[in-house]
């Protein structure tokens, strides 16, 4: 007997010594004639095997090899420094410590051995590793001890005290001869290295402020450290809660590069979605006679490789998300809290429980500009992404022919032809759509995106999502994404970060824009503007006056000399200027105007009364509070606003053949526009504008309009 609602599937995670256990849940799930069948628990002997996979370090991978770029660094070929927790026979210690051949394990530990290598050759002991990884319930006491570096060894836990070798004093900074097994598991944990690798069952790090009690993890009480000492350059959380969510903040508020072990070791749970969600394909297509039976095992192992390679590109986006989010700096707080409070309104969240700060946090971090750190923007992400799911799949969106692509996207390409209509009919394609929608928007357009859109355009979410999936079409978004992933380790992560930023903002002005004009529908949109904002694109630079062409060719010229390739540079340092293209697209249409006779114009007009300055003018304002930020919002929406409707009289108004129909038009008006002509000298002239200002510059274009 049961009281509750239905649920859509549960997922049994296997762990060590439980593997059975997704088996006995299936066969239960069988006998009782369960739809899932043996999908109704992941893991089993008939699914994705995660520790032959790798699958939960390669995740956890992503992350670190994330961190290490952002520091100047590429792990795949350059040797690091680690310190682990685990052992070589667990399934995420193990396979994180064969991810780079580059990798120089100094030392680490499980529940019955310290192992300590001093100073190690990376090629001879990643060899050696693998052969532990490979031999059954291996332990560190396995060891060549001839390949560990000399003063190195393997020690019990058990012991009363431990003898260091001066290497390891030398290695490690210790003063003293003995330390006891506890001790030096406390200085191997805070010791000086590039990363320190979770992998084992246990909490092993806690915020100062934290009593040992709260961390509730008895058994480590003797080992546990404080993050505040903490001098590891990353931390890899493979395995659950190595360190508390305090602990975290601390270290990631010291300058330590940590997200959560949410984010690390996500992959694991991802297989298994993506595993259940197959099986539940495959039965329909056994049933409907389009599968033998006996072919499902055979195809589930062929598509190990992409279903993991699925799973790593979650990983990878949600991380990259993750440091779009940090760049924003401080500069984004408040649009961060104003997220957190109306999660907390709406009963969502509840910040005490995951540690997020209060108010006067948020005031004290505002005051010393600093913002969220990725352990609190990361726990920020999950919640911004399980509230827009909420609405979305509440919605008729993932009921749209749009997002059938969505759909088909999470499988394998062996199934998206061959069971078409088996993914159509998918019970569960509604769940699917609306998260696939979810992870993109949130993490292309940021964590606050869809609040920012509701304040400015009093949308709701469902058409909030289909503007963005206009912008991303209609601009090809995708294939621009692409191309700045493409250039980790060859150009600065810093660069690659502010291009993002650069593609954040064209979506944030353009689908501001469509919401506005009620123009959400993706096919008629893009049969509306495709063509042309690509034809706008490819003769940007004829139609802009000089001095943006200037900056056009600075900008591109500033991201050429950091190694960007010269179309991608050109194309990244465009997006400012088209992201009002929808704008200018349209304008065409309505003046029955060629697309670059209405940029020129659209863009001189922007020239000639300094609205270009006016906005950037309008962002440099100080702005604290939210109300500041939405007027300083409104002022910059309605100088876009005010700028389209000049183009439109010019145009409109302009006899045809016009050489310069702005000029000709502005001729007619010299009275009426005088003032605003002196307002944008004084601009030009280095004057520091106020909002007042600025509020009172577009009262007066607007009064030149009649």
């Amino acid at each position: 007997m049961r009281h509750d609602e239905d649920d859509p599937y549960l997922v049994v995670a296997a762990d060590k010594g439980t593997a059975s256990f997704s088996d006995i849940a299936n066969g239960i799930a069988a006998e009782y004639g369960f739809w899932l069948g043996d999908a109704f628990a992941s893991g089993g002997s008939k699914g994705y095997d995660h520790k032959e996979m790798g699958i939960t370090s390669r995740g956890a991978w992503e992350s670190i090899k994330r961190h290490f770029r952002e520091l100047g660094r590429d792990i795949d070929s350059a040797a690091f420094t680690v310190v682990g927790v685990g052992d070589m026979s667990g399934d995420v210690f193990g396979n994180g410590m064969l991810r780079s051949r580059q990798t120089r394990l100094l030392a680490a530990f499980n529940h019955l051995h310290i192992f300590v290598d001093p100073d190690p050759d990376p090629e001879a002991s990643f060899a050696e590793r693998q052969r532990l990884f490979d031999l059954p319930r291996s332990s560190w006491s396995d060891y060549d001890p001839g390949l560990i570096s000399p003063g190195g060894g393997v020690f019990a836990r058990n012991a009363k005290s431990i003898a260091l070798s001066p290497q390891i004093k030398a290695a490690f900074g210790i003063e003293q001869d003995h330390l006891t097994p506890a001790e030096l598991v406390r200085t191997l944990l805070t010791a000086a290295v590039d990363l320190l690798w979770f992998g084992g069952i246990g909490t092993f790090v806690k915020a100062r402020a934290e009593t040992q009690a709260a961390v509730g993890d008895r058994a480590n009480d003797p080992l546990r450290v404080d993050a505040e000492a903490l001098r590891a350059a990353v931390i890899g959380e493979g395995a659950n809660l190595g360190v508390t969510q305090r602990g975290r903040i601390a270290y990631a508020l010291r300058g330590g590069r940590i997200d959560t072990d949410a984010i690390d070791n996500s992959a694991g749970v991802d297989t298994s979605d993506h595993e259940v969600n197959i099986k539940v394909l495959l039965e329909g297509a056994i049933a409907a006679g389009t599968l033998a039976r006996a072919e499902r095992e055979p195809l589930l192992a062929r598509m190990t490789e992409e279903v993991a390679a699925l799973v790593l590109r979650d990983n990878y986006l949600q991380g990259e998300a993750l440091s779009v989010a940090e760049a924003r700096g401080p500069a984004a707080l408040d649009r961060q809290a104003r997220v957190l409070r109306e999660l907390e309104r709406a009963g969502r969240l509840d910040r005490a429980l995951e540690f997020l700060p209060d108010d006067e946090t948020l005031a004290t971090r505002a005051a010393a500009r600093q913002g969220l750190v990725r352990p609190e923007l990361a726990v920020l992400l999950a919640y911004a992404k399980m509230a827009l799911d909420e609405e979305l799949l509440a919605s008729d969106l993932p009921d749209l022919p749009d997002y059938l692509d969505e759909l088909r996207a999470y499988f394998p390409s062996a199934l998206r032809e061959r069971f078409a209509a088996q993914i159509a009919a998918h019970p569960l394609r509604r769940e699917i759509i609306a998260t696939a929608a979810t992870n993109e928007l949130v993490n292309r357009a940021g964590l606050t995106f869809v609040h920012d859109m509701r304040a400015r355009t009093g949308r709701g979410a469902t058409e909030i999502a289909q503007a963005f999936r206009v912008v991303r079409t209609v601009f090809r978004l995708p294939e621009l994404w692409a191309e700045i992933e493409a250039l980790d380790n060859a150009v600065p992560a810093a660069t690659q970060t502010e291009m993002l930023l650069d593609v954040a903002g064209l979506v944030e002005h353009a689908s501001a824009w469509l919401l506005r004009a009620n123009r959400i529908d993706l096919a008629a949109e893009t049969a509306r503007f495709a063509l042309p904002l690509r034809q706008l694109t490819v003769r940007l630079s004829g139609v802009l006056p000089p001095a943006e062409q200037n900056m056009l060719a600075a900008r591109a010229s500033r991201l050429a000399e950091a190694a960007v390739p010269g179309v991608l540079a050109e194309g990244i340092a465009a997006l400012p200027l088209l992201a009002a293209g929808l704008e200018i697209a349209d304008l065409a249409a309505r003046t029955k105007s060629a697309v670059e006779t209405a940029g020129r114009t659209y863009y001189a007009v922007g020239a000639r009364f300094a609205l270009d300055q006016m906005r950037a003018a309008a962002r440099r304002l100080p702005a604290e509070t939210s109300w500041q930020k939405l007027a300083v919002e409104t002022v910059i929406d309605d100088f876009f606003a005010v700028q389209a409707a000049f183009a439109e009289r010019v145009l409109a108004e302009a006899g045809p053949g016009t050489l310069d129909p702005l000029a000709a038009w502005a001729a007619t008006r010299a009275a009426m526009l005088a003032p605003v002509e002196a307002l944008a000298a004084e601009l030009r002239a280095d004057a520091i504008p106020d909002l007042a200002m600025l509020v009172v510059a577009g009262r007066q274009l607007r009064q030149a309009l009649g």
